[in-house]
């Protein structure tokens, strides 16, 4: 199981609120089989209409760290947002607040999401535009944002923080952990006797 303390990389500023599941990948892209390829897609409509946004921007490309606005992740509860993201390179989202089930995949997927007030967000975001190589470092468990010689206090919700920093946020790493307990209870199950070992 992969324990995360730390994430560090650099950034990606788009400081907006309310931004939805929609616009991080479009509807249309719901139909997929796996999550593959998501990230090429992430915020397309957005993209097209923004020759400007971030995600396109040069200055940003191969950043990990997105520092984004109030009630991010919002509207329906697809976990295609936080893969699209994911996949697009994305490690840890540092936002003013996050809708609770986006919260929620992001946590699944090993993705800290922590947030900080507006006004530490904004300095960040300030930073990142005026230097783009600016190294972050997103600390869960000092509970802090690093960056330029500056420190932000970030927050997290306990039961996620003790899930990434412990690995017990990737439940099929758990799972595989003890296959062998479930291959023993399978085969003192007389209704499973003729599929263990398949």
């Amino acid at each position: 199981m992969q324990e995360i303390s730390q994430v560090t990389g650099t950034g990606v500023p788009m400081l907006i609120d309310d931004v939805d599941t929609d616009r991080i990948i479009p509807a249309r892209y719901l139909r997929c089989v796996t999550f593959d390829g998501l990230g090429q897609h992430v915020f397309e409509d957005d993209r097209l209409q923004d020759p400007n946004h971030p995600f396109d921007d040069p200055r940003f490309q191969g950043g990990s760290i997105l520092v984004t606005g109030r009630n991010f992740g919002c509207g329906s509860s697809r976990e295609h947002a936080p893969q699209a993201l994911m996949r697009w390179g994305i490690r840890a989202i540092v936002a003013e607040s996050f809708a609770e089930i986006f919260f929620g995949n992001c946590t699944s997927l090993g993705i800290p999401a922590v947030t900080a007030a507006r006004t530490d967000l904004q300095r960040l975001a300030d930073v990142i535009a005026a230097k783009p190589a600016t190294e972050i470092t997103v600390d869960l468990s000092a509970k802090q944002v690093c960056f330029a010689d500056q420190t932000i206090a970030c927050e997290i919700p306990e039961e996620a923080r003790s899930a990434l920093l412990t690995g017990q946020w990737d439940f099929l790493a758990q799972l595989l952990k003890t296959e062998e307990a479930i291959r023993q209870t399978a085969a003192r199950l007389p209704y499973l006797n003729d599929f263990v070992g398949c």
